[in-house]
């Protein structure tokens, strides 16, 4: 890789995600070949990377995974890459434990500056204190710059600069506010029908922050990454697995996950009858079902066949919203809605029963230790089920999450990690 950088803030909201995107968009459009990261277990920012840069968003995580890994990742999927862009998540110090797992431990990990994305809205001089603080506090992390999000008028940005020069840090330009550039509400995450590629917001990027200075700025030290990359650093599963993936229903999958494997097919449960003819694992991953239910009813002929195969002790991983298509049901304030039926739960997706739950998650079982993450508002509609095993939170408090085994079925809210380096793993 030739450059590479990562894109935090102070605080969510500040504008990363508009500007790490709008900046990945700008250098493909030069001609660089970008390839996108994100911090933290997150499925959504990571298909608008895809979009607009033409190859699979990567998640880093070292929560899930060991520091040695993070950086295995980093430079497999970077090394034949122009450009290294990485999207922080929550604020830049922002960890499971304090700043443990932050976006900052990510970019200490992999020795990459950070650019910082401020908002400037209604403040400009009191800005001072605020990026001194974040630039001073952890002296082994290195920033690259700084970009104000939401600046008023070209003098509100001079005054903007003043700060940078008085702190000694490089002043990499602006974002104007913009009506256009708003971002439109989630769904747990950016709603999957929004433009992923926005016009207004690459020009003005493009007229309004150094992108060549930026990319002079962050050339990769020696250090940067382990020295050999190629795919020895990913080593191939031996198994041959059938995923189901339909563009919202299931959808949340890493790509790690996708390229480990020896031999993947994939079908859509809404259109598909699944062939499990020389199949050693069926993967359910999250994603929207409940958004889709109609269609998952009218797939009969899919959900009998994959009650089958559990039934014959066929192997299969379900997670989040593939857990909650092998139940028997699914509720909503429309009506009710039968799925395949393995597991004998009903889950309630009505409005007036959605709580969120969230936040990393680990659990022991047949004497492997399984680390994820959980973030879902849909429940069981009669309380917990019990479960198989205890799960704990990334400070290792008991949480309520179950955790189901039938036959050979492995299914729980918790989206999983999977990796030889998994933490925990023996």
């Amino acid at each position: 890789m030739k450059a590479a950088f990562m894109m935090a803030a102070p605080t969510s909201g500040s504008g990363k995600t508009t500007i790490a995107r709008g900046l990945m968009a700008l250098y493909t459009r030069k001609g660089y070949r970008v390839q996108p990261f994100k911090c933290g277990p997150d499925y959504i920012d990571t298909k608008f990377h895809e979009a607009v840069c033409g190859r699979p968003s990567v998640n880093l995580d070292t929560f899930m995974a060991t520091k040695t890994h993070v950086g295995e990742l980093f430079a497999h999927y970077g090394e034949e890459a122009d450009v290294c862009i990485v999207e922080g998540m929550m604020g830049l110090f922002d960890g499971y434990d304090r700043d443990l797992g932050s976006s900052a431990e990510i970019a200490q990990t992999l020795d990459i500056p950070v650019v910082l994305i401020v908002d400037a809205k209604s403040a400009a001089y009191s800005m001072a204190p605020l990026i001194s603080g974040f630039v001073n506090f952890r002296k082994n992390l290195h920033f690259a710059g700084v970009i104000f999000n939401k600046v008023g008028s070209p003098r509100h940005f001079q005054m903007l600069q003043q700060v940078c020069d008085d702190l000694g840090v490089a002043c990499l330009g602006y974002l104007p506010k913009d009506a256009a550039l708003e971002q439109g509400s989630r769904y747990l995450g950016l709603d999957f029908s929004e433009k992923t590629e926005n016009k207004r917001l690459i020009e003005l990027l493009e007229a309004h922050v150094d992108w060549q200075a930026l990319l002079q700025s962050c050339i990769p030290t020696v250090g940067t990454c382990p020295p050999n990359g190629g795919n020895e650093l990913l080593p191939r599963w031996e198994e041959s697995v059938l995923i189901a993936r339909n563009a919202e229903s299931f959808s949340f999958l890493y790509q790690e996950t996708i390229d480990r494997y020896e031999n993947v097919r994939f079908f859509d449960p809404e259109t598909e009858v699944p062939d499990f003819s020389g199949i050693d694992l069926l993967l359910l991953p999250g994603g929207y079902p409940e958004k889709h239910l109609e269609a998952l009813v009218k797939a009969e002929a899919t959900r009998k066949a994959i009650k089958d195969y559990a039934e014959r002790g066929g192997r299969i991983v379900a997670e989040c919203g593939g857990m909650m298509y092998l139940c028997r049901e699914i509720i909503t304030d429309n009506g009710t809605y039968p799925m395949c039926g393995v597991l004998p739960y009903s889950i309630t997706a009505r409005q007036a029963d959605r709580k969120l739950s969230l936040g990393y998650r680990r659990f022991e079982l047949d004497g492997r230790e399984y680390r994820g993450h959980e973030f879902h508002y849909t429940q069981f509609l009669a309380g917990q089920p019990e479960s198989v095993t205890q799960v704990y939170n990334a400070k290792g408090e008991p949480v309520a999450t179950p955790v189901f085994k039938y036959q050979n079925v492995l299914a729980s809210y918790t989206h999983l990690y999977r990796s030889e380096e998994v933490k925990g793993e023996k």
